[in-house]
Protein backbone atom coordinates (compact mmCIF):
# COMPACT_ATOMS: atom_id res chain seq x y z
CA UNK A 1 0.00 0.00 0.00
CA UNK A 2 1.17 3.54 -0.77
CA UNK A 3 2.12 5.81 2.13
CA UNK A 4 -0.65 8.32 1.41
CA UNK A 5 -3.26 5.56 1.20
CA UNK A 6 -2.05 3.95 4.41
CA UNK A 7 -2.12 7.25 6.28
CA UNK A 8 -5.61 8.03 5.02
CA UNK A 9 -6.91 4.68 6.21
CA UNK A 10 -5.14 5.05 9.56
CA UNK A 11 -6.57 8.52 10.06
CA UNK A 12 -10.07 7.15 9.51
CA UNK A 13 -9.45 4.46 12.11
CA UNK A 14 -8.27 6.99 14.71
CA UNK A 15 -10.74 9.81 14.15
CA UNK A 16 -13.16 8.49 16.76
CA UNK A 17 -10.60 8.50 19.56
CA UNK A 18 -8.30 11.40 18.64
CA UNK A 19 -8.74 15.05 17.69
CA UNK A 20 -5.42 14.84 15.85
CA UNK A 21 -5.99 11.57 13.99
CA UNK A 22 -3.85 12.34 10.92
CA UNK A 23 -0.96 13.67 13.00
CA UNK A 24 -1.15 10.61 15.26
CA UNK A 25 -1.01 8.34 12.21
CA UNK A 26 1.94 10.27 10.78
CA UNK A 27 3.89 10.08 14.03
CA UNK A 28 3.31 6.34 14.32
CA UNK A 29 4.31 5.63 10.72
CA UNK A 30 7.36 7.87 11.09
CA UNK A 31 8.37 5.72 14.05
CA UNK A 32 8.10 2.57 11.93
CA UNK A 33 10.01 4.02 8.97
CA UNK A 34 12.52 5.92 11.12
CA UNK A 35 11.85 9.17 9.26
CA UNK A 36 10.39 12.59 10.08
CA UNK A 37 6.80 13.41 9.16
CA UNK A 38 8.01 15.75 6.41
CA UNK A 39 9.04 12.60 4.49
CA UNK A 40 5.38 11.82 3.80
CA UNK A 41 4.87 15.06 1.89
CA UNK A 42 7.92 14.39 -0.28
CA UNK A 43 7.28 10.69 -0.96
CA UNK A 44 3.53 10.00 -0.65
CA UNK A 45 3.66 7.44 -3.45
CA UNK A 46 6.25 5.22 -1.78
CA UNK A 47 4.96 1.72 -1.08
CA UNK A 48 5.13 0.16 2.37
CA UNK A 49 6.49 -3.35 2.68
CA UNK A 50 4.32 -6.02 4.30
CA UNK A 51 6.55 -5.86 7.37
CA UNK A 52 6.26 -2.07 7.63
CA UNK A 53 2.48 -2.23 7.23
CA UNK A 54 2.25 -4.92 9.91
CA UNK A 55 4.36 -2.87 12.34
CA UNK A 56 2.22 0.18 11.61
CA UNK A 57 -0.97 -1.79 12.29
CA UNK A 58 0.39 -2.96 15.66
CA UNK A 59 0.98 0.65 16.75
CA UNK A 60 -2.39 1.76 15.38
CA UNK A 61 -4.19 -0.87 17.44
CA UNK A 62 -2.51 0.43 20.59
CA UNK A 63 -3.63 3.95 19.74
CA UNK A 64 -7.16 2.74 18.92
CA UNK A 65 -7.34 1.37 22.46
CA UNK A 66 -6.59 4.87 23.75
CA UNK A 67 -2.94 4.45 24.70
CA UNK A 68 -1.24 7.88 24.57
CA UNK A 69 0.98 8.60 21.58
CA UNK A 70 3.82 9.57 23.92
CA UNK A 71 3.83 6.14 25.59
CA UNK A 72 3.71 4.36 22.22
CA UNK A 73 6.58 6.42 20.85
CA UNK A 74 8.46 6.49 24.16
CA UNK A 75 9.12 10.22 23.89
CA UNK A 76 7.52 13.64 24.26
CA UNK A 77 8.67 17.15 23.37
CA UNK A 78 8.77 19.63 26.26
CA UNK A 79 10.27 23.13 26.24
CA UNK A 80 13.35 22.73 24.00
CA UNK A 81 13.87 19.08 24.93
CA UNK A 82 12.84 15.74 23.47
CA UNK A 83 12.28 13.60 26.56
CA UNK A 84 12.04 9.87 27.06
CA UNK A 85 8.74 8.95 28.73
CA UNK A 86 7.32 5.79 30.25
CA UNK A 87 4.12 4.67 32.00
CA UNK A 88 5.87 4.99 35.38
CA UNK A 89 5.15 8.71 35.39
CA UNK A 90 3.11 11.48 33.79
CA UNK A 91 3.52 12.64 30.21
CA UNK A 92 4.85 16.24 30.14
CA UNK A 93 2.21 18.64 28.85
CA UNK A 94 2.36 22.02 27.18
CA UNK A 95 0.52 23.77 30.04
CA UNK A 96 3.39 22.83 32.38
CA UNK A 97 5.66 25.05 30.29
CA UNK A 98 3.75 27.91 31.95
CA UNK A 99 5.31 26.82 35.24
CA UNK A 100 8.77 26.97 33.66
CA UNK A 101 8.05 30.45 32.30
CA UNK A 102 6.82 31.64 35.70
CA UNK A 103 9.90 30.19 37.37
CA UNK A 104 12.20 32.02 34.99
CA UNK A 105 10.58 35.35 35.91
CA UNK A 106 11.80 34.96 39.51
CA UNK A 107 15.21 33.49 38.64
CA UNK A 108 16.78 36.77 37.65
CA UNK A 109 20.06 36.48 39.54
CA UNK A 110 22.75 33.89 38.84
CA UNK A 111 23.72 30.82 40.83
CA UNK A 112 20.31 29.85 42.17
CA UNK A 113 19.45 26.66 44.05
CA UNK A 114 16.28 25.08 42.62
CA UNK A 115 14.19 22.12 43.86
CA UNK A 116 11.64 20.30 41.71
CA UNK A 117 9.26 18.15 43.77
CA UNK A 118 7.69 15.17 42.00
CA UNK A 119 10.00 15.53 39.03
CA UNK A 120 8.71 12.59 36.97
CA UNK A 121 10.52 12.64 33.61
CA UNK A 122 12.59 15.56 34.91
CA UNK A 123 10.84 17.90 32.47
CA UNK A 124 10.61 20.98 34.70
CA UNK A 125 13.99 20.47 36.34
CA UNK A 126 15.77 19.94 33.02
CA UNK A 127 14.05 22.88 31.32
CA UNK A 128 15.17 25.17 34.15
CA UNK A 129 18.66 23.66 34.15
CA UNK A 130 19.06 24.37 30.43
CA UNK A 131 17.89 27.97 30.84
CA UNK A 132 19.93 28.61 34.02
CA UNK A 133 23.22 26.83 33.39
CA UNK A 134 24.91 28.44 36.39
CA UNK A 135 22.19 27.25 38.78
CA UNK A 136 21.97 23.89 40.55
CA UNK A 137 18.73 21.96 40.14
CA UNK A 138 17.63 19.02 42.29
CA UNK A 139 14.67 16.88 41.25
CA UNK A 140 13.05 14.39 43.61
CA UNK A 141 10.43 11.71 43.03
CA UNK A 142 8.93 8.95 45.13
CA UNK A 143 9.15 6.44 42.26
CA UNK A 144 12.59 4.92 41.68
CA UNK A 145 11.87 4.25 38.00
CA UNK A 146 10.97 7.90 37.51
CA UNK A 147 14.25 8.98 39.09
CA UNK A 148 16.14 6.67 36.71
CA UNK A 149 14.15 8.05 33.79
CA UNK A 150 14.96 11.66 34.73
CA UNK A 151 18.65 10.76 35.03
CA UNK A 152 18.59 9.24 31.54
CA UNK A 153 16.96 12.37 30.16
CA UNK A 154 19.63 14.53 31.76
CA UNK A 155 22.38 12.33 30.34
CA UNK A 156 20.91 12.24 26.84
CA UNK A 157 20.87 16.05 26.74
CA UNK A 158 24.23 16.36 28.51
CA UNK A 159 22.75 18.48 31.29
CA UNK A 160 25.25 18.47 34.12
CA UNK A 161 23.69 20.99 36.53
CA UNK A 162 20.66 18.85 37.38
CA UNK A 163 20.65 15.80 39.63
CA UNK A 164 17.87 13.51 40.80
CA UNK A 165 17.21 11.53 43.98
CA UNK A 166 14.41 9.36 45.31
CA UNK A 167 12.37 11.04 48.02
CA UNK A 168 8.78 11.50 49.07
CA UNK A 169 8.66 15.26 48.83
CA UNK A 170 11.20 16.60 51.37
CA UNK A 171 11.72 13.43 53.41
CA UNK A 172 15.23 12.52 52.20
CA UNK A 173 16.55 16.11 52.19
CA UNK A 174 18.68 17.45 55.00
CA UNK A 175 17.00 20.28 56.88
CA UNK A 176 20.09 22.35 56.15
CA UNK A 177 19.20 22.26 52.43
CA UNK A 178 18.05 25.69 51.33
CA UNK A 179 16.62 26.69 47.98
CA UNK A 180 15.89 29.94 46.19
CA UNK A 181 13.01 28.33 44.31
CA UNK A 182 10.85 25.27 44.90
CA UNK A 183 8.60 24.20 42.03
CA UNK A 184 6.14 21.34 41.83
CA UNK A 185 3.54 19.80 39.56
CA UNK A 186 2.07 17.55 42.26
CA UNK A 187 -0.99 15.30 42.12
CA UNK A 188 -3.98 17.65 42.22
CA UNK A 189 -6.98 15.79 40.80
CA UNK A 190 -9.89 14.94 43.08
CA UNK A 191 -10.27 11.13 43.37
CA UNK A 192 -13.92 11.51 42.25
CA UNK A 193 -13.12 13.56 39.14
CA UNK A 194 -14.74 11.99 36.07
CA UNK A 195 -11.75 12.99 33.89
CA UNK A 196 -9.79 10.12 35.44
CA UNK A 197 -11.76 7.72 33.24
CA UNK A 198 -11.24 9.73 30.06
CA UNK A 199 -8.45 10.25 27.54
CA UNK A 200 -4.74 9.79 28.19
CA UNK A 201 -4.98 9.92 31.98
CA UNK A 202 -6.55 6.43 31.96
CA UNK A 203 -3.06 5.10 31.18
CA UNK A 204 -1.08 7.34 33.54
CA UNK A 205 -0.22 6.35 37.14
CA UNK A 206 -2.96 7.46 39.54
CA UNK A 207 -0.37 8.13 42.24
CA UNK A 208 0.92 11.01 40.10
CA UNK A 209 -2.56 12.36 39.42
CA UNK A 210 -4.78 12.02 42.47
CA UNK A 211 -4.68 13.72 45.88
CA UNK A 212 -7.16 13.65 48.74
CA UNK A 213 -9.06 16.68 50.07
CA UNK A 214 -10.42 17.58 46.64
CA UNK A 215 -6.95 17.35 45.11
CA UNK A 216 -5.28 19.70 47.59
CA UNK A 217 -3.68 17.29 50.11
CA UNK A 218 -0.19 17.19 48.56
CA UNK A 219 -0.17 20.92 47.90
CA UNK A 220 -1.08 21.52 51.56
CA UNK A 221 1.73 19.23 52.70
CA UNK A 222 4.31 20.95 50.50
CA UNK A 223 3.24 24.42 51.64
CA UNK A 224 3.50 23.33 55.28
CA UNK A 225 7.03 21.93 54.85
CA UNK A 226 8.49 24.35 52.29
CA UNK A 227 9.50 27.20 54.66
CA UNK A 228 12.08 24.92 56.27
CA UNK A 229 13.81 24.50 52.91
CA UNK A 230 13.44 27.98 51.42
CA UNK A 231 15.87 30.84 51.74
CA UNK A 232 14.49 34.20 52.84
CA UNK A 233 13.06 35.78 49.71
CA UNK A 234 12.72 32.36 48.08
CA UNK A 235 9.71 31.41 46.01
CA UNK A 236 7.35 28.43 46.05
CA UNK A 237 5.18 27.72 43.01
CA UNK A 238 2.78 25.04 41.87
CA UNK A 239 0.92 23.85 38.86
CA UNK A 240 -2.64 23.04 39.92
CA UNK A 241 -6.13 22.42 38.56
CA UNK A 242 -7.99 25.07 36.59
CA UNK A 243 -10.40 25.68 39.50
CA UNK A 244 -7.93 25.50 42.41
CA UNK A 245 -6.11 28.84 42.18
CA UNK A 246 -8.18 30.61 44.84
CA UNK A 247 -7.72 27.75 47.29
CA UNK A 248 -3.95 27.55 46.66
CA UNK A 249 -3.56 31.31 47.05
CA UNK A 250 -5.38 31.08 50.37
CA UNK A 251 -3.13 28.28 51.57
CA UNK A 252 0.01 30.26 50.69
CA UNK A 253 -1.27 33.42 52.37
CA UNK A 254 -2.26 31.51 55.51
CA UNK A 255 1.26 30.03 55.62
CA UNK A 256 2.82 33.50 55.62
CA UNK A 257 3.84 33.82 51.98
CA UNK A 258 3.72 37.25 50.35
CA UNK A 259 3.33 38.46 46.75
CA UNK A 260 0.94 35.59 46.15
CA UNK A 261 -0.33 35.49 42.56
CA UNK A 262 -1.60 33.16 39.87
CA UNK A 263 -0.59 32.82 36.22
CA UNK A 264 -2.82 31.63 33.40
CA UNK A 265 -2.11 28.76 31.03
CA UNK A 266 -2.44 28.83 27.24
CA UNK A 267 -6.18 28.23 27.56
CA UNK A 268 -6.74 31.23 29.83
CA UNK A 269 -7.14 29.20 33.03
CA UNK A 270 -5.32 30.00 36.27
CA UNK A 271 -2.76 27.18 36.22
CA UNK A 272 0.26 28.28 38.29
CA UNK A 273 0.25 29.95 41.70
CA UNK A 274 3.30 31.27 43.53
CA UNK A 275 4.34 33.04 46.69
CA UNK A 276 7.48 34.50 48.26
CA UNK A 277 8.86 33.64 51.69
CA UNK A 278 9.66 37.14 52.87
CA UNK A 279 11.36 36.07 56.08
CA UNK A 280 12.96 32.98 57.55
CA UNK A 281 10.70 30.44 59.20
CA UNK A 282 10.85 31.33 62.92
CA UNK A 283 11.09 27.64 63.87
Amino acid sequence: MRIDESLQGASERLRFISDTALLDAQLLLAQVLKVTTSYFYSWPEKTLTDKEQFQFDVLLKRREQGEPIAYILGKQAFWTLDLEVSPCTLIPRADTECLVEAALTVLQAKGKQILDLGTGTGAIALALATECRDSEVLGVDLIADAVSLAKRNAASHQISNARFVQSRWFEQLAESSKFDLIVSNPPYIDPEDHHLSEGDVRFEPKTALVAENHGLADIEHIIEQAPTFLKAGGHLMFEHGYDQARAVRGLLIDAGFSDVQSVQDFGGNDRVTMGCLSQLNPS
